[in-house]
């Protein structure tokens, strides 16, 4: 019976990773044809930016509606779906003849990506539960490399000349079969016990304090992110005069280390715990930062960059992770607040430092992430579950 168990809890790990995976594989398809995209709809940078905004939009969208469908029918019947839905919707970008039929692409996709990343980590704070151990960064990790995968196919594609649009087709048809292929490795919804139901009348439930706190986190953390995904290669050109290819290696560096360090976390989490893990993972983040920011040379920000990925590689699935603990019956609602807001960060970072930069130098408008990463690490004991919590959860599995 142990063996049988294990072998489920197995079967519904690999599934997780083949969905965080796809996840990852289709914006890293998506993000390395942007240009494709872009010329054939006949638009402009500025055009393009707003656009993205639906995007992101979509994307925010779909979490919130998502999070209490998985909470109501189980992740196994939402996650599936949400993957089939997803990769179909890759197809729709390349077609874009102008901005309103991209427009419309775009939101889609926004939408069908947060519809997965909310179910398929739902679904990995129930394995995560059934564990009884940290696992949920390692499934990052694998997001991130779907990410890199996604890069070095769309290498090779563009070097046989095909075009995104054909690219874009032949994953999206690989998603929908992977998609289909790990719904058997899914866990079945969890019947909230008697300890993890609301005391009061059904109906709807209000967001506890504390998830909108770790979802604060979650927005202040992710900007970081997203400030090195765009203006890590520009702060190493303006500010220290670093060659286009020596600059790129600044995000290179940081993608690096975060992956790495998502694949390490989890058993940094056992031992000491996930708030150790936010309170040191944001104090080496903002460390890293302040290298970045005062930094005299090219290695020193290099430097910088790689350990700002380091320090924040097992951040976000902590919160994640307390946000789905902190009510099993509400896990999916819950981790969409975080994920919600998060994501909102990830996309305003970039915007805010760019904005920042028309009063201060670029360099100097990474103090903000800085700052945040400090309040992070204060805050830190916000990530740990009440035994309570813990006794409902472990009474579920």
């Amino acid at each position: 019976m142990f063996e049988g168990m294990f072998v489920t809890l197995r079967a519904a790990r690999a599934a997780t990773f083949a969905y965080f995976l796809l996840c990852g594989i289709v914006q890293g398809v998506w993000v390395v044809h942007i240009p494709a995209v872009e010329h054939r709809a006949g638009i402009s940078h500025a055009t393009l930016g707003w656009l993205l905004l639906l995007l992101g939009g979509g994307a925010f969208l779909g979490m919130q509606v998502l999070g209490p469908l998985a909470d109501r029918f189980g992740a196994r019947r939402v996650v599936p779906v949400s993957g089939v839905f997803l990769s179909l919707a890759l197809v729709l970008p390349a077609p874009a003849t102008n901005a309103w039929t991209l427009g419309v692409a775009l939101f889609v996709l926004g939408l069908a990506h947060g519809c997965l990343d909310v179910g398929m980590n739902a679904h990995a704070v129930q394995v995560e539960a059934a564990y009884r151990r940290p696992v949920m960064s390692a499934f990052h990790a694998m997001f991130s490399v779907g990410g890199v995968l996604a890069a070095l196919l769309a290498a090779r594609t563009l070097s046989w000349g095909w075009s995104a649009g054909t690219t874009m087709t032949a994953v999206a048809a690989a998603g929908v079969i992977l998609a289909l292929a790990s719904t058997t490795g899914l866990l079945p919804r969890a019947e909230p016990t008697i300890a993890a139901r609301p005391a009061t009348k059904p109906g709807r439930r209000s967001t506890p304090l504390r998830i909108w706190i770790l979802a604060a986190l979650a927005l202040m953390l992710m900007l970081g992110e997203g400030a090195a995904a765009d203006w890590s290669a520009l702060a190493m050109r303006d500010v220290l005069d670093a060659d286009p290819s020596t600059a790129a290696l600044a995000y290179g560096a940081f993608s690096t280390a975060m992956t790495a360090g998502r694949l390490l976390i989890d058993r940094i989490a056992a031992r000491v715990g996930p708030a150790a893990v936010l309170r040191w993972g944001s104090a080496l983040a903002a460390l890293a930062m302040a290298l970045v920011v005062w930094s005299p040379s090219i290695p020193v920000a290099l430097a910088g960059w790689t350990l700002f990925g380091a320090g924040l590689a097992g951040t976000i699935p902590q919160l994640f992770s307390a946000a789905g603990h902190t009510d099993p019956a509400a896990a999916a609602t819950n981790v969409s607040r975080v994920a919600g807001l998060g994501y909102l960060g990830m996309l305003a970072g970039p915007a805010v430092i760019g904005a920042l930069t028309h009063i201060v130098p670029l360099n100097i408008t990474l103090v903000l992430p800085l700052a945040f990463c400090i309040i992070a690490a204060l805050t830190a004991p916000a990530v740990r579950t009440s035994h309570k919590a813990e006794a409902a959860e472990t009474a579920t599995v």
